[in-house]
């Protein structure tokens, strides 16, 4: 299939033995920058999808329809493998499902589904987690709905932080038993917690944003967690970049003294400008 080769290099991090950060990505633009660093693997997370379709904060309010359509745009752009946050998998098991054969379509090469409940509850203000049956029963329809075996599928808790990690674990040991691929952990900030995993557990596991006691790559990848999200600095980064642009030339800053601008060189090989001039020669007889 045409995403095979991704999908086993995102296989192959999992089965390695260390922990890799990978990068925060959310656009054409920005996973062709991060493939063309060397990052061996990009993360689309829920919230900067919603800011790079909507420009709407995390609450739930992208379609899966825009995050398929999303994720079809960067997978055309670069070959790196990219893990897609599928948020709750927009609804129940049968929801679900579809999430997993738009996504697998699109060209994710591996994607999270979570337990929390989504959307928040009325009058709720702390996340809640749906039961632990309703959980397993997601992780199965997504299995099922799996068409290409070399697609990822990651099982994520937020109990940790919600809970307890007594019922982290308990989830965990739930879900791996289905047959899912990985496990992904948000909350877990003690190597006590990260311990009590992995003894509990055999997959490979995936951390949120893990606690700065726990932050040291080589420690991480001796406990068995082979991807490390460290936030998303990137799309902060770059509305940081646009707004002081912005307000430059709001306020009449010649061309010539705009900080920060990307060269031309920078930008020809973000745009693959050789490629497309090539094919306008061979294509279009355009010298």
């Amino acid at each position: 299939m045409a995403w095979r080769t991704r999908r086993e290099a995102l296989r192959s991090i999992l089965s390695g033995d260390r922990c890799v950060r990978p990068a925060s990505v959310h656009d054409a633009l920005s996973i062709r920058i991060a493939e063309d660093i060397g990052f061996p693997v990009g993360m689309l997370g829920g919230s900067v999808a919603s800011l790079a379709v909507l420009g709407d904060p995390d609450l739930t309010l992208i379609t899966l329809t825009e995050l398929a359509e999303q994720v079809r745009r960067m997978a055309r752009a670069a070959a790196l493998p990219v893990l897609i946050d599928a948020d709750h998998g927009y609804g129940n098991a049968l929801n679900v499902r579809r999430t997993v054969e738009e996504l697998d379509a699109a060209g994710a090469a591996g994607l999270t589904i979570e337990d929390t409940l989504l959307p928040q509850a009325f009058g709720e203000a702390k996340p809640q987690l749906i039961s632990l049956e309703e959980g397993v029963g997601k992780m199965k329809a997504a299995l099922d709905a799996r068409r290409d075996p070399s697609l990822v599928l990651i099982g994520r808790t937020g109990a940790a932080s919600v809970t307890s990690i007594a019922d982290a674990v308990a989830r965990a040991q739930a879900y791996e038993a289905t047959g899912i691929d990985a496990l992904f952990f948000t909350g877990i900030k003690t190597s006590a917690d990260l311990e009590a995993i992995v003894a509990a557990t055999r997959l490979p596991i995936v951390l949120g944003s893990p606690g700065d006691d726990i932050s040291d790559g080589e420690y991480l990848g001796r406990h068995r967690v082979r991807i490390a999200v460290q936030g998303h600095a990137p799309i902060a980064a770059a509305i940081e970049a646009i707004h002081q642009t912005l307000q430059a030339i709001y306020e009449d800053t010649p061309p010539k003294q705009l900080k920060n601008i990307a060269s031309s060189e920078l930008m020809g090989n973000v745009s693959r400008s050789k490629t497309f001039s090539r094919r306008a020669a061979d294509f279009l007889g355009l010298k």
